[in-house]
């Protein structure tokens, strides 16, 4: 049986009509599936497929569907990719799958913040171009996930690698280390949704906890009078 049959994260039941699919989520779709062989498997799923498992917690179909552009067989050490657009869910849902399958999660950001505040060569590399306002090079990107990658509990245990390729070369460059996954995960949410998820988002400034005001409203009166709107959690930046 393959893998993703055994998942059991919230889905809905069939695929939004119109989806937050970016060209950048295309892109990488296609990279995938025309240039990594673990596309080509016998297990390999079909672009339209979807997890097909019972919604649990929020029953409303506002959910992420899950886009599963390829699988595998073998299930330890499990390796995993996953991509979404912001506030598609990727957050909850990689909190699920690393507690389910004791995954290593590695978060490109995270990574790359970690290696910037540790003063390492490849976060003084990065910094010297982010100060400037540049982009940080694949090269550098990908040298701080392969290492990343290859310590012993993400060999061991297997790794849910977030946010990371994010392009067509990314990818490419990772298939060139042999970083290949078991399963790539892709969520797609409609846009009307992923607003109303961004604008209702509120941080709190003591704890960093973020809440929303619909979804995950805060416990209390007191915590709810000192919540923040963030500067990127507005229609105009969502849109």
């Amino acid at each position: 049986m393959a893998l993703c049959c055994s998942l059991s994260f919230p889905t809905v039941s069939t695929k939004p009509n119109k989806s937050s699919s970016s060209p950048i989520c295309s892109s990488l779709q296609l990279t995938f599936t025309a240039h990594l062989p673990f596309s080509k498997s016998s297990s390999f799923y079909p672009n339209n497929t979807l997890l097909q498992t019972q919604c649990r917690g929020n029953p409303s179909t506002n959910g992420p569907s899950f886009l599963v552009v390829g699988s595998a067989k073998k299930q330890e050490p499990l390796r995993v990719m996953i991509s979404g657009a912001p506030a598609s869910g990727k957050g909850t849902q990689c909190e699920l799958i690393t507690k389910k399958y004791d995954l290593v999660h590695v978060a490109a950001g995270d990574l790359l913040r970690a290696e910037i505040a540790a003063g390492t060569e490849n976060g003084r590399r990065a910094k010297e171009y982010m100060d400037k306002g540049q982009l940080v090079p694949n090269e550098i990107v990908v040298t701080m996930v392969k290492e990343r990658l290859v310590r012993p509990d993400s060999q061991e245990k297997g790794w849910l690698l977030d946010g990371y390729p994010r392009s067509s070369s990314q990818a490419l460059a990772l298939k060139e280390f042999g970083f290949q996954p078991d399963l790539f995960i892709l969520l797609e949410v409609p846009e009307e949704i992923l607003v109303e998820r961004v604008v209702g988002r509120r941080l709190d400034p003591v704890t960093g906890r973020i809440y929303h005001l619909k979804y995950s409203p805060p416990e209390t009166d007191e915590i709810a009078a000192r919540l923040t709107q963030r500067f990127d959690d507005t229609e105009e930046k969502a849109s």
